[in-house]
């Protein structure tokens, strides 16, 4: 009885829990089967109350996944905000890791890195499910918390799996963790391999630029590495930068500047047009202009004699 009375007030303390993080479970290793009988119905609830139940981690206990998700930096000043006036409304997903030499129990983020860079702004632990996790389990569980989102660019994505290639991963398990099929994947690496990492990264998750100008870009690279030309306020002007440098576009010529100079009534009586190789007069008035017209051999003399006097 006594037993019965602990799991009933273990759930009702959980409850709360299990109610908000419900949408997260799909992404939960499978729980271990235990032995028949009542110590293992025990052990089986306390283990899914563990698996459900909502922690606060201090950020300085937190680390990067060994993967990166995102080329730019997160912008969490409107989240560090919102969190600020609201709380943090979702927890995020770690997984337990031990450091070497590090005594303290420590946690690697499976999804919320914005979340978890905004709280430590904040100066707040984080709420989160801690999970269980091989690496395979975590890449998968990251790669699809983020393709289910729908905001990862073609780069990133091509990026992403990349990274699980080279850290030995089939492309069965990449393609699950993507959601797409074996040629995507295959145009993906494509893509991603032709080009310089670096120059990739300083020209960030340019998410208006698909896959046909990312390869337009590599096939006008010729083995150069362009990164220090990925300048603009935004990924999308930094990959235009680029592209531009890579095909030798010519830069596009200053605009003219217009000027109305006003006659002795003071009505409009000549536009002036400044462009980079020359300048241009359009008289309003015609019959000025052929009295100038006439007169311009002698102001020409007059204007070369102007040093003399």
């Amino acid at each position: 009885m006594a037993r019965k009375d602990l799991l009933k007030n273990l759930m009702d303390q959980n409850a709360a829990a299990r109610e908000e993080t419900a949408p997260a479970e799909s992404s939960k290793p499978p729980l271990p089967r235990y032995s028949s009988g009542s110590i293992g119905a025990v052990s089986q609830s306390i283990a899914e109350l563990k698996a459900r139940a909502v922690s606060d981690i201090e950020t300085r206990l937190i680390i990067e996944s060994k993967i990166k998700d995102r080329l730019d930096k997160p912008d969490i000043d409107a989240l560090a905000q919102s969190i600020a006036d609201n709380g943090q409304q979702v927890p995020v997903l770690l997984r337990p890791v031990t450091l070497s030499g590090v005594k303290e129990q420590h946690y690697e983020i499976v999804y919320g890195r914005r979340r978890v860079a905004a709280l430590k702004k904040l100066g707040l632990p984080v709420k989160a499910l801690i999970r269980d996790m091989t690496d395979r389990q975590l890449y998968l569980a990251q790669g699809q918390e983020n393709t289910a989102r729908k905001d990862l660019s073609f780069i990133e994505k091509a990026n992403f799996a990349r990274q699980m290639r080279d850290l030995g991963y089939e492309r069965k398990t990449i393609c699950d963790a993507l959601h797409v099929d074996k040629t995507v994947i295959s145009r993906m690496l494509t893509v991603i391999d032709s080009l310089p990492i670096d120059m990739v990264e300083a020209i960030g998750a340019a998410p208006s630029v698909g896959r046909d100008r990312w390869m337009l870009l590599s096939s006008k690279l010729k083995g150069r590495n362009l990164a220090y030309y990925a300048r603009g306020d935004s990924s999308d002007e930094r990959f235009e930068a680029v592209l531009a440098q890579a095909v030798g576009a010519k830069p596009k010529p200053k605009p003219k500047q217009l000027n109305t100079v006003a006659g002795a009534d003071g009505k409009p009586l000549v536009r002036i047009t400044r462009g980079a190789k020359k300048t241009e007069f359009s008289f309003e008035n015609k019959e000025f202009a052929n009295w100038l017209g006439a007169r311009m051999t002698d102001l020409h003399r007059e204007w070369t004699r102007r040093d003399e006097d």
